[in-house]
């Protein structure tokens, strides 16, 4: 799988970098990596990257932020994070249809097992209408597309980069696929995420 990744964002223009180490080298807010972004920040950012401004790795992670979750059918401590990074290079329109190529294409995953969450909106920013219409001109049915809030924001701390995002959830289950995605429908598991970083969070709560 981690070959078939790799080769896959090769093929988009995209350079392998290594994992960084499970210990932060130059972050002090975390005991472990727990994401691939960690060890990316200075670059995301604006810090411009040796490798250049499409890169894909994957990040050895330990989830000290979902200890409580481990042992149910989802979570686990210890494990690596696939991930491809745009630094001020390609967006929304790019980052969906490659996740969504490398799924259906490479993968084979039929269309009708996936479902998608998009930002809905709130006081502060607006619905993700590039990522709902994205996701409909490749054929994800509008009752398959659910629309939250908390869920579609992604931040890894309390400041820093953030923005919203859209995830892709994958239907488990021999049983009959329902026709519209319920998120509160365990069946349903996410198995990507499409983060648009393109805020800062600053102390005071305010985004730039």
């Amino acid at each position: 799988l981690k070959d078939l990744y790799i080769d896959f964002f090769k093929s988009k223009g995209h350079t392998q970098i290594p994992s960084a180490p499970v210990v932060p080298e130059n972050d002090p807010s975390v005991l472990f990596n727990t994401a691939g972004m960690q060890p990316l920040i200075p670059y995301l950012t604006g810090q411009p990257h040796p490798y250049g401004t499409r890169l894909c790795d994957y990040q050895k992670c330990i989830r000290t932020n979902d200890l409580d979750e481990v042992g149910d059918l989802t979570h686990h401590t210890f494990f690596e994070m696939l991930g491809n990074w745009s630094l001020g290079d390609y967006f929304k329109d790019e980052s969906i249809e490659w996740s969504f190529e490398f799924l259906t294409k490479v993968l084979n995953i039929p269309v009708e097992r996936l479902a998608v969450t998009i930002f809905a909106g709130n006081d502060t920013l607006e619905f993700d209408s590039v990522a709902h219409d994205k996701w409909l001109s490749l054929g994800i049915p509008e009752e398959r597309i659910a629309r939250t809030t908390e869920d579609n924001f992604w931040i890894a701390g309390e400041t820093g980069p953030c923005g919203t995002d859209t995830e892709i959830f994958y239907f488990r289950s021999n049983d009959e696929i329902p026709d519209t995605f319920d998120t509160e429908d365990d069946r349903w598991v996410e198995i990507w995420n499409n983060v648009f970083m393109q805020y800062f969070k600053h102390e005071d709560g305010t985004l730039t």
